[in-house]
């Protein structure tokens, strides 16, 4: 009997192995420090993978968690900027790559927060990336979560007065999801967009991709929306891709109207579509 149970822990433990990760950026592992953004919304992440804080009365929202390894950092982050780490209790996630997600498990067995994510990523979510389109049919690139909830487009995700629209933008994934909503800061209202900026990673052509066969049409809907979409402040899942570097140093005071306007935008997804236009033939 004790022979059988050793037996199916090893099972279980070689179930649970990583394997290498695709590759890793410095900067996705540089420590950067925290900073409020505006009102209740803070940056957590490192130099380059964004990981943002929603604060509320009622607890706080997480989207991202970076590469696995993060939650330390992001632990520290939180409470240097005085808040409780355990007081997380949402965790979203702006795709399911393993530089966003990670150390979603982590985070979530430390906090016991709920898992939010679209229907279409939640798959490669649960199998720690195993089915992915691109890196996926080797094992698993991060720990496994299972969502708590799956969110659809257009889904609002509500906590302490906080109200958080999902909008499906896939391509990037099947499930890649923007975030939109309005942070107060004093009498001001700022509509932000965190947007999941549809850059294209597949090395031939888009038309060569079985394993997510409406690729071309969702990029397509993708920027078509992104397009249309109207805002105060617009943020990213990696930093380098709004220039927050240019926008805010370390050590600079609050300045919420450094983030504001629509510079950068439509000039990033112009380029990008100009990558994908090419990658569709």
């Amino acid at each position: 009997m004790l022979a059988v149970c050793m037996l199916a822990v090893g099972a279980a433990s070689r179930a649970q192995q990583l394997i290498p990760l695709p590759f890793v950026k410095e900067e996705w592992k540089t420590d950067y420090e925290p900073f409020r953004i505006v009102g209740n919304l803070y940056y957590v992440g490192t130099y380059d993978l964004a990981v943002y804080l929603i604060t509320t009365p009622r607890g706080h929202i997480l989207i991202n968690t970076g590469l696995a390894g993060s939650a330390a950092m992001i632990r520290r982050h939180v409470e240097a900027l005085g808040f409780k780490y355990a007081d997380i209790k949402i965790l979203l996630a702006s795709h399911v790559h393993y530089d966003h997600v990670g150390d979603m498990a982590a985070i979530q067995k430390e906090t016991g927060a709920t898992v939010m994510v679209n229907e279409k990523d939640a798959p490669v979510l649960a199998d720690g990336a195993n089915s992915d389109y691109l890196y996926g049919g080797k094992g698993m690139l991060f720990a496994p979560v299972q969502a708590g909830r799956l969110l659809h487009e257009h889904d609002t995700v509500s906590l302490g007065g906080m109200h958080i629209v999902a909008l499906h933008h896939p391509g990037h994934t099947p499930g890649a999801t923007s975030f939109l909503l309005d942070v107060q800061d004093g009498k001001h209202t700022y509509r932000v967009l965190i947007a999941n900026m549809p850059s294209v990673i597949v090395e031939g052509s888009l038309k060569d991709v079985p394993a997510y066969p409406g690729i071309i049409a969702d990029y397509a809907y993708t920027f078509k929306d992104l397009k249309a979409q109207r805002f105060d402040i617009w943020l990213a899942a990696h930093a380098s891709q709004f220039n927050m570097h240019k926008k805010h140093k370390p050590g600079d005071a609050y300045n919420p109207t450094a983030f504001a306007g629509r510079s950068g935008f439509d000039e990033s997804l112009s380029d990008l579509e100009k990558t994908y236009l090419e990658k569709k033939k």
